[in-house]
């Protein structure tokens, strides 16, 4: 004879009192009656799974089922984490059948409450947008309302150093996400993977806020939650990584990850392979070096960061509209970075004297900043330095140029020194024509004045319905288009004429040219000649992405076809001539046939022809723009409504319900007509948006 007990849970039991009587708890005479009705003086099949301290535990199956399973459905028993880990018939089904009795509230579960009883179903689970990495397992969400949001990742720990460690060395600032291992590393797995991803949010319990104690902190309310992506659970995968451990709790908490099993079984594997926290090896060392506010060392990185031209940065922190603070992967420091050209409104900020007043928009100009940049990989040109060791340049998103961008929404100003860059006056008369109509925002007290002289690619002042001639040199398979200022034109000619025959006289070692991605770089086209472009992607030696500047298009190419730019023909000289357009008040079909008649159409009517573009409005990654056949006049967008090959972008500003209208007009035309994607009638439901298209 021997004794089993069931892996995996625990029934309510008799207490032996001193006196040698038993006392039952709760329900614990009902739970014997019930295994002992359906198990006692039968013939059964027992799988034996453990036997820690000379207890064997394992599983009894019955030809009606399995008994552990039917005890934790009736609420007879709950589920126990150290001996669930040996269960062999799927850990999964006893959290369901015990969730099947606490949602039913039986026997043992009446008087049961939910975590998150006291949410709504919406507050439970939703979709939003990672705007920030915390830490390890903290996340800044903005919801669909616009809210934002503080996400824990439930039931998981991050990295943490003992006090003695973290008291090692008095004088050194302590900086946890350097000197505490693996949270460095932690973080950036959440960072590459998250900002700016939507991801699915199941929230888990809510942590009540706590006070200070004895040697431990205050902490806040949390919301604990299930964060995933593409099916993915972000907790798990760090777990699996050794980048966190997973939290031991009381067996009657009950606050924990609705995926605790997974979590605890991914700990397991990292434990096995040696991952991460696990690992035997040397812990990882990160030392960098804060140059901010540092004059004498930022002075001794000034040369390097101007010679490097474009260096790869991470926003670590905005502090306003255009003050930064970058991490330079190569350099492995960090710097305090001030955007060139603009003056952006001031935040509220400590004094000696007192708290500075914030300026008019400076918060808003910030959270613009932060939605753009913050935690994303960027490029950054360093011009100069201010007299505190502040670096002071351009930065570049996804081809944006974050100053042009703040001018261009209003939030910033062109500074008095920026007056001949050629794009932040592009974008300064564009906001002017905004202003106008409002006096919104920078432009609200702008007065303007007569220009003298100028970019010779912004004449004059340019005003809304106003055309000027482009050549437009590439169409994508998304309907965006690449054009070239037609003004401009003859210096883009001059330059490359010069740049090819430099390279003829003086031709590039084949093959010792090192791609890496964002570099500027000139590459051997198909027809042989040399032009300007930009690395975007690295597979190999043999296949490197690159996008040629000044045209529009993209190639696969080998690194023997690639070289170093020459200084003399940098964007510094002429800055990229093609320049990215989507077309206005225009949604292009999903489906893959339609998509593919319609940029057919496209490129057979003004690939490689000259058109006239209207002044556009900036949504990163490209400019939303009207254009027209440079010799009909026709509007080209409109032309494809009326074929019935698009869809109309019904936009709510009023100053261009006008425009608007004619374009809904012409798609009634076209659906009246069955024409193309209207051959079947109307195709969007009402609330159409899981087809990709609303009313």
């Amino acid at each position: 004879l021997v004794t089993v007990m069931l892996s995996g849970v625990k029934c309510p039991t008799f207490k032996r009192e001193a006196d040698g009587t038993e006392t039952p708890e709760a329900f614990a005479a009902e739970a014997k009656f019930f295994t002992e009705s359906r198990l006692l003086q039968r013939d059964v099949q027992i799988i034996l799974e453990s036997c820690p301290n000379q207890i064997i535990l394992g599983t009894i199956l019955h030809p009606n089922g399995n008994i552990t399973e039917l005890l934790l459905k009736e609420g007879f028993a709950r589920c126990v984490d150290w001996s669930m880990a040996v269960y062999t018939q799927g850990a999964e089904k006893l959290r369901a059948a015990e969730r099947s009795a606490k949602e039913r509230k039986v026997r043992i579960w009446k008087d049961y409450v939910a975590p998150t009883a006291n949410l709504d179903q919406k507050d439970r689970q939703f979709v939003a947008k990672v705007m920030q990495v915390v830490n390890a397992d903290a996340m800044v969400v903005k919801l669909n309302s616009g809210e934002y949001k503080t996400i824990h990742l439930s039931s998981i720990r991050p990295p943490r150093i003992e006090g003695e460690e973290k008291n090692k060395d008095k004088d050194k600032r302590f900086r946890p996400l350097y000197d505490i291992p693996y949270m460095f590393e932690a973080r950036e797995f959440l960072r590459k993977k998250l900002i700016g991803k939507k991801v699915n949010v199941t929230v888990d319990y809510i942590r009540a806020a706590t006070g200070p104690g004895e040697g431990t902190p205050a902490f806040p309310e949390r919301t604990c939650a299930t964060v995933t992506i593409g099916g993915i659970n972000i907790a798990e995968a760090l777990v699996s990584k050794g980048l966190v451990t997973v939290i031991r709790y009381r067996q009657d908490d009950d606050q924990r990850s609705s995926h605790y099993d997974e979590l605890l079984a991914a700990e397991a594997r990292a434990i096995k392979n040696g991952k991460g926290l696990h690992s035997k090896k040397e812990v990882p060392i990160h030392r960098v070096a804060d140059i901010s506010g540092e004059t004498q060392k930022a002075k001794q990185f000034l040369p390097f960061l101007q010679r490097a031209g474009r260096s790869e940065a991470v926003v670590e922190y905005v502090f306003s509209g255009s003050r930064l603070k970058l991490y330079m992967p190569k350099e492995t420091c960090l710097i305090t970075f001030l955007l060139a050209g603009i003056e952006c409104p001031r935040s509220s900020r400590n004094l000696p004297g007192g708290m500075q007043v914030a300026e008019p928009f400076s918060d808003e100009a910030m959270l613009f900043t932060k939605e753009l940049v913050l935690q994303r990989e960027v490029e950054v040109e360093v011009e100069s330095m201010d007299k505190a060791g502040n670096f002071i340049g351009w930065l570049h998103i996804e081809g944006v140029n974050l100053s042009v961008a703040l001018v261009e929404n209003a939030l910033s100003k062109v500074h008095f020194t920026a007056e001949r860059k050629c794009l932040l006056q592009n974008a300064w008369s564009q906001l002017r024509r905004h202003a106008g109509r409002g006096k919104k925002r920078s432009g609200a007290n702008y007065e303007e004045k007569p220009v003298e002289g100028g970019c010779p690619s912004i004449r004059g002042e340019r005003t809304r319905g106003h055309y000027r001639p482009v050549y437009v040199t590439e169409i994508t398979d998304t309907l965006h288009f690449y054009s070239q200022d037609v003004e401009t034109g003859g210096q883009l000619e001059s330059l490359m004429e010069t740049m090819r025959a430099e390279i003829a006289a003086q031709p590039p070692v084949e093959g010792s040219y090192s791609a890496r991605r964002w570099d500027y770089c000139i590459a051997k086209f198909a027809d042989g000649e040399w032009y300007r472009a930009r690395v975007e992607r690295v597979e190999s030696p043999a296949k490197v992405h690159v996008f040629y500047i000044d045209y529009g298009n993209r190639e696969v190419v080998t690194s023997t076809r690639l070289a170093t730019i020459p200084p003399a023909f940098s964007t510094r000289t002429l800055p990229a001539q093609a320049t990215e357009y989507a077309f206005a008040f225009i949604l292009i079909p999903q489906d893959e046939d339609a998509r593919a008649d319609v940029v057919d159409c496209v490129v057979r009517d003004i690939q490689n022809s000259q058109c006239l573009l209207n002044g556009s409005t900036r949504v990163p990654p490209a400019h939303t723009s009207r254009i027209q056949f440079g010799d009909t006049k026709d509007d080209v967008g409109l032309g494809l409504v009326k074929e019935g090959l698009v869809m109309v972008d019904v936009r709510k500003e009023k100053y261009l319900q006008k425009m608007v209208t004619e374009y809904l007009n012409s798609q009634e035309s076209a659906k009246s007509a069955r024409l193309n994607i209207w051959r079947y009638g109307d195709f969007r439901a009402d609330d159409a948006d899981e087809f990709g298209y609303s009313r």
